[in-house]
């Protein structure tokens, strides 16, 4: 299987993964908030693991522009979008951005993981 076949079957596979997501959620009742707020909460969090299982298919290979995480890349890759500040930064993780989703597909991160996982991104790239 070819990288770019790789890609696509990824691709393909997220996409599945936010219609069910969207679609799932469009049918949840008020009843049912409190249980997909649960649901958003972890423990033992571990943001190399979750990067492995999130992002990595993106921000390894810097597809559809994405900034690549490895090291000695920050300037090239991550200054610019840093200058915005943090907070500017983490609103497009969370509401997501050109083709990066809404929480980079980690439907089961919280914020604070989510801040973890940019934490983990920006450190692996100095």
């Amino acid at each position: 299987m070819t990288h770019f076949t790789k890609l696509f079957h990824l691709s393909l596979v997220k996409s599945i993964v936010i219609a069910s997501a969207l679609f799932t959620a469009s049918f949840a009742g008020a009843d049912d908030s409190q249980a997909l707020q649960l649901a958003q909460t972890s423990d033992g969090f571990n943001a190399e693991e979750k990067y492995m299982a999130s992002c990595f298919a993106c921000h390894s290979t810097g597809a559809a522009g994405a900034p690549k995480v490895e090291p000695g890349v920050y300037d090239a890759e991550w200054a610019e979008r840093m200058e915005k500040g943090m907070e500017a930064v983490m609103q497009n993780v969370i509401n997501g951005i050109n083709a990066m989703p809404a929480r980079g597909l980690c439907f089961d991160c919280n914020d604070a993981d989510l801040q973890a996982l940019v934490d983990y991104m920006i450190s692996s790239s100095q």
